[in-house]
């Protein structure tokens, strides 16, 4: 099937669209490359640079006859979007409702969501299910569970399909190590913890110890992006095979601390990694920790990249060679 990414050349997005393009479909990449990476790009996938927010960009390219739309770009720090919700009103809903019209407009059979976990806000109750209540408990998740919202209504007045797709934290690299763009100016934790084990930061900030958690500090349910990637190709072939919608958690079940992470990655890496404690920021749950039983039972998912080691193993491989090759190390 013909497949448009939307964001294809961004962190997940280029995993997404390396396992559409394994998986035989013929795909087309949409990005604006403001945080996307051209060396994410793949020569056996089409190009369209542009934007979400120019409608004439966005009209041009649903054009091209696609079956299916995967929409993943837009702004995901948690704790920025506190800070500036007015620009994550703008991408992550103005732009993204563009999309969707221009999808049910141009007769696209499925739109594939880019969702998260953070549309549960604070857990009632743990592993967190597709049923649990959905009250954010920052502006970005705010953001998500509307954009869910909306697409509801259009597949009961408009007729388009969707899946919605729920990560838990995104982390790791392609497995295979045909993905090497890193994430500019990154929010998340594994990448902030290679560039303090690179040297490229004095350390890195964890944001409050005193939660409680088994060590203080957050505990979250890291899945690896080929574990997603691999979902998101699932989850797009069973609304097309089923013509029904789709919500759906992707998690790996199981919660580590933010000072695990990093031990685990002083363990892989052989570097030091300083940390400071700093106060908590706004929005951030004590845990969240997903229930994928949802995804095994519908999608026959289940994450074969998950464990702390693999995902800290095939991000420090990417970020040491790149470095290497620039002579920074």
């Amino acid at each position: 099937m013909n497949i448009l990414v939307i964001g294809g050349a961004g962190y997940i997005g280029s995993h997404v669209t390396r396992e559409f393009l394994d998986r035989g479909h013929q795909v087309t990449v949409f990005d604006n490359l403001s945080t996307g990476r051209e060396e994410n790009l793949f020569a056996d996938a089409g190009f369209v640079r542009g934007d979400i927010l120019c409608e004439e960009e966005l009209a041009g390219v649903m054009k091209g006859g696609f079956d299916g739309c995967v929409h993943l770009a837009a702004l995901k720090a948690a704790g920025v979007s506190m800070l500036r919700p007015e620009e994550y009103s703008v991408t992550n809903i103005c732009g993204t409702i563009s999309v969707i019209n221009q999808a049910a407009n141009s007769g696209i059979g499925c739109l594939l969501f880019s969702s998260s976990a953070a549309i549960f806000g604070n857990p009632r109750y743990q592993p967190i299910d597709e049923e649990h209540p959905k009250e954010p408990e920052n502006y970005y998740g705010f953001t998500k569970l509307e954009i869910e919202r909306i697409l509801g209504w259009y597949d009961r007045l408009k007729g388009l399909r969707f899946a919605a797709v729920r990560y838990f934290n995104a982390a790791g690299f392609d497995v295979k190590g045909r993905i090497r763009g890193l994430e500019r100016n990154p929010e998340n934790l594994l990448p902030i913890v290679m560039e303090a084990a690179l040297g490229i930061r004095p350390g890195l900030s964890v944001f409050g110890d005193d939660y409680p958690t088994r060590d203080g500090t957050c505990i979250r349910d890291y899945v690896h992006v080929t574990d997603l990637a691999i979902a998101h190709v699932a989850a797009f072939e069973h609304v097309m095979r089923h013509g029904k919608s789709l919500s759906v958690n992707l998690g790996s079940e199981n919660g580590v601390s933010v000072l695990e992470m990093i031990d685990h990655a002083r363990r892989v890496t052989g570097r030091p990694i300083p940390v400071t404690i700093a106060p908590r920021r706004d929005g951030d749950p004590p845990c969240l920790v997903a229930s994928s039983l949802k995804a095994r039972e519908l999608l026959g998912w289940v994450p074969k990249y998950s464990t702390p080691e693999m995902l800290i193993e095939s991000t420090w491989n990417v970020y040491r060679s790149v470095f290497e090759e620039k002579g920074l190390l």
